[in-house]
């Protein structure tokens, strides 16, 4: 019997966007197969009208759509609420993927992919949307307050609107106070990839610290260590 992932017993429900039928269809008959409910959509109007009428757990969203690219489609979805979004993207095109971060991307993938590689990442991005046992304990420090259980921020008690990634950056350097990560290690540690594209860290570490400093400019609480990576000072 197929082991199904958690969230699939959960019913997840996953929006494939590709305007490329043979794609989409190799796509949702994987997510079907690992026991997502899955709903498609060829363009970014027809991506929007079921994600309003279905709202979805995750979107599996293809950069490049006619009429209104991918870009602008998560920029809508992110503007209606919350959902975690992993980006198709052609190789080589590192300033879309980049622009796809910058936008709320909480993962990309670059075409021609493997479809296992698809479903595992799926998995992985929500399975870090489940709460997190209470008793993990609020972390504060620099004036951020995280409830993990809750997955809800706050600086000086203003709520903050965080990306899934964003969220579980902010979590993991509050529990690690003072230490310096390398960008592989933060991939390995919050990602949960041993490999990736190590750009996805720098374009997280630059978001995170436009909700979290007073100047992002010259951060004082996310630091960079030059020549090794990003250190949290709780002071701030």
């Amino acid at each position: 019997m197929e082991q199904r992932p958690p969230n699939a017993e959960a019913g997840a429900r996953v929006l494939v966007v590709d305007d490329d039928p043979t794609v989409a269809e190799i796509v949702t008959g994987y997510l079907d197969r690992a026991g997502y409910v899955v709903d498609r959509a060829a363009d970014g109007p027809d991506a929007l009208a079921r994600a309003a009428a279905h709202w979805p757990d995750l979107v599996v969203l293809d950069l490049m759509l006619p009429g209104m690219d991918g870009l602008e489609v998560c920029r809508r979805m992110r503007g209606r609420g919350p959902v975690p979004v992993i980006m198709l993207t052609a190789r080589g095109d590192e300033d879309d993927r980049i622009l796809g971060l910058e936008v709320g991307a909480d993962d990309y993938v670059t075409k021609p992919f493997s479809p296992r590689e698809l479903v595992l990442r799926v998995e992985s991005v929500l399975r870090r949307t489940r709460p997190a046992p209470a008793a993990s304990g609020l972390l504060r420090a620099a004036g951020l307050s995280v409830d993990p259980a809750a997955r809800r921020a706050t600086k000086n008690g203003v709520e903050l609107a965080l990306t899934i990634r964003e969220f579980d950056l902010l979590a993991f350097f509050l529990r690690h106070p003072g230490r310096v990560f390398a960008r592989e290690e933060l991939m390995r540690e919050v990602w949960g990839w041993d490999f990736g594209d190590l750009s996805t860290v720098t374009v997280h570490v630059r978001r995170l610290r436009g909700k979290v400093e007073d100047d992002p400019a010259r951060p004082r609480i996310v630091q960079t260590v030059w020549g090794v990576g990003y250190r949290f000072d709780g002071e701030g």
